[in-house]
């Protein structure tokens, strides 16, 4: 070979540039900021505050006291909508987010004035449980005697008329519960026959819920018909051999999960629920993780201010007495909450706006379900933010719809995002996961199949499903077969490939 040549060869080889690994799966865009200025003045410097003190995502932060807030006035008013009807103003949130983004610390931070209600209502519980008890056993003695009394009482018509003039029995305090974490549906329905008729589901661990009971394949269906009827303000209706037949009208749900990206991903992912309709009755959010940021400083003084104002406000709208069905202690009737002319007309024009967007080809197509519900999530929104502002008040204004809005709108983008995200090829996610192990906790160059189905990935129990992720990762670039094998830790391997880790 003649040096020009030699020096071709070399400069060949020097100007070849191996193709880069190509990416597993489309990157997913950022979220949107939270509309923190759309909770108003109480609310909104509140979430505010708690990201101030724990650094935690706004958006987690927004949720927890949207959340608390919600069921602080969900049994005081329903909102009434152009159509007619009025509906609930409560609502089902999911905050998405990893462990460690200080989701318990913002339920902490949100839900105090919640916590004190429940103290207050369980102290004046003890003093009446025990009043009631002694009346109890004294009204049934008492009938005990009427009907054991045939001298004074000799036949059924006079028996009858000492019973009436006896009266019904004592009613019992309710039950002094206003949250819980991880219900079934026959326990919550009993909740509601002797508790409170407002109620809300709080879980900084919501796989809790989600991996619950409640949830699970056999129970899923019938609880998520009972949820997507609360939401709607439907009555509970319950027919068993043994408590025989209920129907409970006039109560109100809440809910406000939050869960890491997996466990949500079950909840999210499920057709079942998507074809029922709980899922377009949930409001997402997975704000952007804020670990690696969160240096020590000390919160604003003023941010303790926005947080104890918020909590007197929310006390005292838990301490104002519910609107109650005549002669019922835990029946609702909540009066209606319409919307001002100026507030039905942009109302009218958001949900046209919507029912555009969802036909064939609309951007909004691929969250239909939702989007049906979009316009009524919105007056929800803001229905919730008007009674913080003020309990009583008279109608829904054209500012607080314009915030119902602005909520409804992120909440829509949110869905959107994750829609594109899910719909990534679960291969292609588990390959990810695989490589971020190969990449993050697997300290050798080079790896064979049995590593990945001993250490790997819980998801990859088996040769099989080791050996697919392996296709996957070499198409893409990221490992590259060992010609003859390797020793890895020790152990002669057949098959071993070497890690990209450019």
């Amino acid at each position: 070979m003649t040096t020009a040549q030699v020096k071709a060869v070399i400069d060949a080889a020097q100007e070849y540039q191996p193709e880069p690994p190509r990416p597993l799966v489309r990157e997913t865009e950022p979220a949107e900021p939270f509309p923190i200025n759309a909770l108003g003045t109480i609310l909104g410097a509140a979430a505010g505050a708690i990201q101030d003190r724990t650094q935690a995502p706004m958006a987690i932060c927004a949720q927890s006291v949207l959340g608390a807030a919600t069921l602080a006035v969900q049994g005081h008013a329903d909102v009434e909508l152009p159509t007619g009807h009025a509906r609930p103003v409560s609502s089902f949130l999911l905050s998405i987010a990893a462990t460690g983004e200080r989701k318990s610390a913002c339920d902490n931070e949100a839900l105090w004035p919640i916590k004190k209600r429940e103290k207050a209502l369980r102290e004046a519980y003890d003093l009446e449980h025990e009043t009631w008890r002694n009346d109890q056993e004294a009204w049934e003695t008492q009938r005990r005697q009427i009907l054991g009394d045939k001298k004074s009482y000799p036949n059924r018509a006079a028996k009858k008329v000492a019973l009436d003039d006896l009266g019904p029995g004592p009613v019992a305090p309710l039950t002094p519960m206003l949250t819980c974490v991880e219900p079934t549906f026959e326990g919550l329905a009993k909740l509601y026959g002797n508790g409170h008729p407002s109620l809300g589901i709080f879980s900084a661990e919501g796989g809790q819920f989600i991996g619950g009971h409640g949830m699970s394949p056999e129970n899923k269906l019938r609880m998520a018909t009972a949820f997507s009827a609360l939401w709607d303000g439907e009555p509970i209706k319950r027919v068993r051999a043994g408590d025989g037949a209920a129907t409970l009208p006039g109560r109100r749900l809440s809910m406000h999960l939050m869960c890491q990206v997996d466990v949500a991903s079950v909840m999210l992912t499920d057709r079942l629920l998507a074809d029922q309709g709980l899922l377009s009755r949930v409001l997402v959010t997975a704000p952007e993780p804020t670990s690696g940021t969160r240096l020590w400083r000390d919160p604003k003084p003023e941010s303790m201010d926005a947080i104890k104002r918020y909590g007197g406000r929310l006390l005292d709208i838990l301490e104002t007495p519910l609107p109650l069905a005549e002669g019922k202690p835990n029946e609702l009737d909540t009066r209606r909450l319409p919307l001002s002319p100026e507030a039905r007309n942009g109302w009218i024009r958001f949900s046209d706006h919507v029912e555009r967007q969802i036909g064939p080809g609309g951007d909004m197509e691929p969250i239909k379900g939702l989007a049906n519900k979009l316009a009524e999530h919105a007056a929800r929104l803001a229905a919730v933010v008007a009674l913080v502002d003020d309990i009583d008040a008279p109608a829904l204004s054209s500012d607080h719809l314009a915030a119902g809005i602005r909520l409804a709108e992120h909440y829509a983008a949110e869905a959107m995002r994750l829609f594109a995200a899910g719909r990534t090829d679960p291969g292609l996610l588990l390959a990810q996961r695989t490589l971020d192990w190969l990449h993050g906790k697997w300290t050798e160059t080079v790896f064979s199949p049995v590593e990945l189905y001993r250490l790997g990935p819980n998801a990859i129990r088996d040769r099989k499903t080791a050996l697919k992720m392996i296709s996957i990762l070499d198409e893409h670039g990221w490992i590259v077969a060992i010609d003859g094998g390797a020793m890895i830790k020790g152990q002669r391997r057949r098959e071993a490939w070497r890690i990209v880790r450019a």
